[in-house]
């Protein structure tokens, strides 16, 4: 199938995008099958109306004693109307500080770069291990810079591809706001600088998860998305690694270091005090990954249903194209996954105390609704209310769990420490 492709000013662009509208009807996975062919034009069926006058005359002249066929005319209006008088092109604006501070900004999604941030910083704030205001802050310097790195290195490779997306065709490489050299640099500069800091001034281990999630999501993930629907399963893995080197810079470990694995049950069965705890149990970083790697499949396959023209307009090779209702069923498999993530593993793993189990079902019950009526109805009524779902539920459930943290005791932070307490710190001053 050829393609017509053509550098159209962003009003002739919204002309064709707005015409082509309204020469095919609106269609809904919900029910029947989308054509999504109707996305691409061939050359052959380009029609005479979007020509010129002068050159629709020079090929086909008319023939003498002919009438107009006035209704093939009239639908073509209609179909295709002319184009605008003024389709030229515009050059481009020179690139100051600020525009330059911005095109950086979109380069590295910095939506998605802050998400990164806030939990990889949600790793440092559920471990019980101490860490410094340096090492807090490189980690997160460190963090972001590999998210950009990542997300610049992903734009590069899919410039052809984001200007076939109406949500991505305003991206700075796409309308050519910046050169890809000066692209490729800022995510050389970036993707060297974020897993240096993370190396000198947080740990190794932190340094090479960083360098591993610009090679997961530029590497393997931006190869699969055109290829396979694993692409969203090894995303999901990108997503959760951010936690862990929050977890890590504390100086947590991923892999037990001793033959025993700690555990805490609730206090009616078995009781062990926060000083046993060494961070040394892989439960608790397996929680942190998964909480993160779970939730994205209802935040990302929710989305994806939106937008599936758009991912099939560009060729991506995504579960809400090829499958929508294996889409819907994965979503819902992922919401209900969250539940026992929560109220188990989060505090068998002494991140949390029991009491997370019951405050966090309220949250998780509402999103396991929101992807079950999705899964039934598979419209995209149900598969905005999941993704608006997912959008406060991981501040809500990490706002919860660091209230419910193991040993956080909110009391004494406004002056309510329990008179025990108080003795146990006269002790402690008499003996120094």
């Amino acid at each position: 199938m050829n393609l017509i492709v053509s550098p159209l000013c962003r009003s002739c662009t919204r002309h064709i995008l707005r015409s082509h509208a309204l020469s095919r009807a609106a269609s809904t996975l919900a029910g029947r099958t989308t054509n999504f062919s109707s996305f691409f034009i061939h050359n052959g069926s380009l029609n005479p109306a979007l020509l010129p006058s002068a050159q629709r005359r020079k090929d086909n002249p008319p023939a003498r004693g002919a009438q107009p066929a006035r209704a093939h005319t009239a639908a073509a209006a209609v179909a295709y109307p002319p184009l605008p008088s003024a389709c030229t092109y515009r050059a481009a604006e020179a690139l100051d500080a600020r525009r330059l501070l911005k095109v950086y900004t979109q380069l590295s999604k910095s939506r998605l770069t802050v998400l990164v941030v806030l939990t990889a910083m949600s790793g440092v704030a559920l471990s019980p291990l101490p860490t410094t205001v340096p090492v807090l802050l490189s980690t997160a310097i460190g963090t972001a810079l590999c998210s950009a790195a990542a997300n610049t290195l992903n734009q590069l490779q899919e410039v052809p591809f984001d200007a076939q997306m109406a949500r991505t065709r305003n991206r700075p490489l796409v309308r050519g706001a910046i050169s890809p050299v000066h692209a490729a640099g800022f995510a050389l500069a970036t993707g060297i600088a974020g897993p240096a800091i993370l190396l000198t001034m947080v740990n190794p281990t932190t340094a090479v998860l960083g360098a591993a999630n610009i090679a997961l999501y530029a590497g393997l993930y931006t190869y699969l998305k055109r290829r396979s629907v694993v692409n969203t399963w090894v995303g999901a893995v990108v997503g959760g690694l951010p936690p862990l080197m929050g977890w890590t810079a504390c100086g947590g470990h991923l892999l037990p270091t001793s033959q025993a694995l700690e555990t805490f049950l609730p206090s009616f069965l078995s009781s062990v005090p926060l000083e046993a705890y060494s961070g040394d149990t892989v439960l608790a970083p397996a929680a942190l990954f998964m909480l993160l790697f779970s939730w994205q499949f209802p935040h990302f396959n929710s989305l994806s249903h939106l937008v599936r023209e758009s991912y099939a307009q560009a060729g991506y090779r995504m579960l809400c194209v090829t499958d929508p209702a294996k889409n819907a069923l994965v979503c819902l498999r992922h919401a209900l996954l969250l539940l026992p993530i929560c109220s188990v593993l989060f505090p068998l793993a002494g991140l949390t105390t029991w009491a997370f189990a019951l405050t966090s079902i309220v949250p998780n019950g509402i999103c396991a609704a929101a992807a079950w009526r999705f899964w039934r109805a598979g419209g995209e009524k149900q598969a905005r209310k999941v993704w608006q779902a997912s959008l406060w539920y991981l501040p809500v459930i990490l706002g919860l769990a660091m209230f419910h943290k193991r040993g956080m005791d909110w009391g004494s932070w406004v002056g309510l420490g329990s008179e025990e307490t108080e003795g146990e710190k006269e002790g402690a001053r008499a003996n120094a």
